[in-house]
């Protein structure tokens, strides 16, 4: 599975950054930072709670 970000979306508010601290990053800037795009199968639930947890929805898990 991979991560997406929807740039156009994201607001950079950190909220998947601090359900997901390996994969996300907001940086100086308020940008939003994507650690690694690949993931193993034990971290996809963790994954999935930030990506719901995006109140823009601008986080996507694709296979």
């Amino acid at each position: 599975m991979k991560i997406t970000i929807d740039r156009a979306r994201c607001a950079g508010l950190g909220i998947c950054e601090s359900l997901a601290p390996e994969y996300f990053e907001v940086d100086g800037d308020g940008e939003l930072v994507l650690l690694r795009e690949d993931m193993p199968e034990e971290d996809l639930d963790g994954l999935r709670a930030a990506v719901e947890g995006c109140p823009t929805e601008a986080l996507r898990l694709k296979s």
